[in-house]
């Protein structure tokens, strides 16, 4: 059987210009390829739609959860996943903790990625108490992580600013101002990306933030966090690869004075436009692959022993 599917994205577009569609490829959005909002820990915004057919058995899941870093068209991931067990309400079972949801909101929402929240109606055609309950204390343990960046008064430096160190346009301290449209940019033509963070006090932390701005494109292709230790050496603390509207890392806890984000490798000149440092206290990691070279993963995070 044969779909029109672009003649009804245009009639969609055409009729209500604001409305986001949503598919395997789109055109507004691609759905990440599995129903439990795990994104790819590589998740680029950019994608080819010509390479995945709606619908079809065949599509790569990895192509849909990762995107593709030389894809020429913008179609960010979409997570969708269920407060219950399936898509519908029934007496006999109950919604995910409010844990399991800041879980799904890592995986998913930290990982450059919207996320489709399903909460079904009860045989009543209401939201069920348990839901709602749920759903306030998912909301309640967001704000209590990420209502206080941890780095909010930090002193900051970097390898270079666009424009020199009397420019304030593309400052370091552009990434602890809230939103994207301003941000740090080092000077052109360089291979050193690092931004230097001074917590001014020894902090105990578990989460890094990090957005793009990506009106300016999708850039970061690898980066790390480095932390001073106790001994006055700097520790490799966390890997990450693509940030996109917002990177989410969680690793185990450990405490620090003096933070270096640096950005290994990207497609043109990194732009930072928001960096964060929290205390998750509730999350406990689960690790699931080691990699004996290099460290330890836990829920597709690499962090180094």
């Amino acid at each position: 059987m044969k779909y029109f599917f672009e003649s009804w994205f245009s009639l969609i577009h055409q009729l209500q210009p604001g409305a986001a569609i949503y598919s395997d490829s789109g055109p507004d959005n691609r759905w990440v390829g599995n129903e439990y909002a795990i994104a790819g820990s590589t998740c680029w915004s950019l994608f080819n739609r010509s390479v995945i057919e709606i619908g079809s058995i065949d599509n790569d899941p990895q192509y849909l959860e990762q995107g593709d870093r030389f894809g020429s068209e913008w179609v960010p991931a979409l997570c969708d996943v269920s407060i219950r067990p399936g898509w519908f309400w029934h007496p006999s079972e109950h919604p995910k903790s409010a844990r399991k949801l800041l879980e799904i909101y890592y995986t998913s929402v930290g990982r450059n990625c919207k996320l489709l929240l399903n909460v079904p109606p009860n045989s009543s055609g209401l939201i069920s108490s348990e839901d709602i309950q749920v759903l306030q204390e998912f909301s309640e343990l967001r704000r209590s992580i990420f209502s206080h960046n941890l780095a909010a008064s930090a002193l900051l430096n970097a390898s270079s600013t666009r424009g020199g160190i009397r420019d304030s346009r593309f400052s370091p301290y552009k990434v602890l101002e809230e939103g994207i449209h301003t941000y740090w940019a080092p000077e052109e033509n360089q291979t050193k990306w690092i931004l230097y963070i001074n917590l001014k006090e020894l902090v105990s932390f578990n989460v890094l933030q990090v957005q793009e701005p990506i009106q300016m494109g999708q850039r970061v292709i690898e980066f790390h966090l480095e932390a001073l230790n106790r001994d006055g050496l700097w520790k490799r603390v966390v890997n990450g690869t693509t940030i996109g509207y917002q990177r989410l890392l969680l690793f185990p806890k450990l405490k620090s004075q003096y933070l270096k984000l640096v950005i290994d490798k990207s497609r043109a000149e990194p732009l930072i436009s928001y960096l964060g440092i929290y205390m998750d206290p509730v999350t406990i990691l689960n690790e699931n692959v080691s990699d004996k070279k290099s460290g330890t993963y836990f829920n597709g995070t690499q962090f180094l022993r």
